[in-house]
């Protein structure tokens, strides 16, 4: 049988998350219903998560990795991870298991049937002021873009690797996934999965960067939206 899943595990200095995670990535690659691989991509880490990714690279030829020279952020290695994925399907999910490799069956479910399968966080296990900055930036994002995406910050989904290797990434782009899917005319189902404590080491966000990115990011997804090319051809000639 034919891999038909690579899922993309950006990494930035999450060494103490990382041999949890393997254990959770190994069972879900072990009872999962299709082929699938896991593609470690470290973001230029400095605490050693490097040495810790080619480890287990080494022990299980089902995951493999791609390292940075420097941090570049979320959106670079996703796009580095898109760039180099060689399956039908692509997916994500963070290294720190707030979201569960388990719940990667609920989207499989439906990978077949829409181009973005994407989980939102049920009964979230973050601070107050987590969770009131992502909702107020949730609430504007849909506001500004005119959007039904109930968790668009979710890192747990599964698309179409042709249409993720059409959307122009740009530094940011990793919060706007479901609404470059639907500017390309594809299709979005929207699952309910679980949400989980960190399990080790910090977040890579505070405050300031969960409100002032994703509000100038918005003004400037909206601008894309606004100003794509389209066009209806009702007659040509025989080129």
């Amino acid at each position: 049988m034919k891999e038909l899943l690579t899922i993309l595990v950006p990494v930035y200095n999450e060494k103490d998350c990382l041999g949890q995670t393997a254990i959770a990535l190994t069972e879900f690659l072990n009872e999962a219903s299709i082929l699938a691989r896991v593609l470690f991509i470290n973001d230029g880490s400095t605490d050693g998560s490097a040495a810790v990714v080619e480890a287990l690279c080494e022990a299980d030829n089902r995951f493999g990795f791609i390292s940075f020279t420097e941090n570049k952020g979320l959106s670079t290695a996703l796009k580095a991870g898109i760039d180099h994925c060689v399956t039908a399907f692509v997916g994500y999910i963070d290294a720190d298991l707030q979201t569960h490799p388990a719940d990667f069956p609920k989207l499989i479910e439906f990978m077949n049937e829409y181009d973005l399968v994407m989980g939102y966080r049920t009964n979230r296990k973050d601070t107050f002021i987590k969770k009131a900055s992502s909702t107020i930036a949730n609430s504007f994002r849909q506001w500004l873009l005119e959007d039904d995406i109930i968790d668009t910050g979710c890192p747990l989904k599964i698309m179409r690797t042709d249409l993720a290797k059409q959307m122009p990434f740009f530094r940011g782009m990793h919060r706007f996934i479901p609404n470059m899917v639907t500017l390309l005319g594809g299709s979005i189902k929207q699952v309910p999965v679980q949400h989980y404590p960190r399990y080790a080491g910090q977040a890579k966000y505070n405050l300031m960067n969960r409100m002032t990115g994703p509000f100038i990011d918005s003004i400037a997804f909206r601008w894309m939206q606004r100003n794509k090319i389209r066009y209806t051809i009702n007659k040509k000639s025989r080129c």
